[in-house]
């Protein structure tokens, strides 16, 4: 799925004269986390973070002290802008780029959000960790009512094909099926989201096939560092 299908294009962006404190409230009337930063052509220069923003307050002007020290942080602040605050090497994306290539990016670079800009780099919408989920869970089929079944299979051709036999002469229809790598070389682990609640005939069958059935919590468990 390609990026522009899930990307939010309503995006709320600032310029980097803007102050600190318009971008504050920007985010905080927008419930937003991010804001993209933008020249007058409306290419993306850079990107500012709630976590910028906080940086950027002193702790008494956040408390909201009544004290002639929260009154010069509070004109220190006014006088900063987005400009003095903002990240300019910016982890961005194309609308053609898919769902997959910016899971790496955010996995990789521990983004929370990534601006999409077209070729010239004017922002053409915005990507949050939220539309990722939102965009997997379309694309997996989970929103329907359904069952995880983890299955363990040897490293050769046709043993998809197998299962997929399998489950289908059971009348089950499929939501999706996920192939992911195993600690062992040898070995894949498929899963499979069933859309049916009873899964004790299938696992029951592909058991009798020769298959391992895989508990999916607990093979996530394993990935996890240290683990292995």
């Amino acid at each position: 799925m390609f990026i522009d299908k899930s990307m939010t294009r309503d995006v709320i962006s600032v310029v980097k004269e803007a102050g600190v404190l318009e971008a504050h409230e920007l985010m905080r009337r927008h419930e937003i986390r991010h804001l993209p930063v933008v020249d007058a052509d409306d290419r993306l220069i850079g990107i500012v973070t709630d976590r910028d923003i906080r940086s950027a307050m002193p702790y008494e002007l956040t408390k909201k002290l009544d004290s002639d020290e929260a009154e010069e942080s509070r004109k220190r602040v006014e006088r900063m802008t987005v400009g003095d605050i903002m990240t300019t090497s910016v982890i961005k994306i194309t609308p053609t780029d898919t769902i997959q290539d910016a899971l790496l990016l955010v996995q990789m670079h521990k983004v929370g959000a990534l601006p999409v800009v077209d070729d010239e780099g004017h922002l053409k919408g915005f990507l949050s960790v939220r539309d990722l989920l939102r965009a997997f869970v379309n694309v997996l089929g989970i929103g329907t009512p359904g069952t995880l079944v983890g299955i363990l299979v040897e490293e050769r051709v046709g043993q998809l094909k197998k299962i997929v036999d399998a489950i289908t002469e059971e009348g089950i229809s499929f939501g999706s099926v996920l192939v992911a790598r195993h600690w062992r070389p040898d070995k894949r682990a498929v899963f499979t989201y069933l859309l049916t609640q009873d899964t004790r005939r299938v696992k029951k069958k592909l058991t009798s096939l020769g298959f391992e059935m895989l508990d999916p919590m607990q093979w996530y468990m394993d990935q996890l560092p240290g683990n292995k």
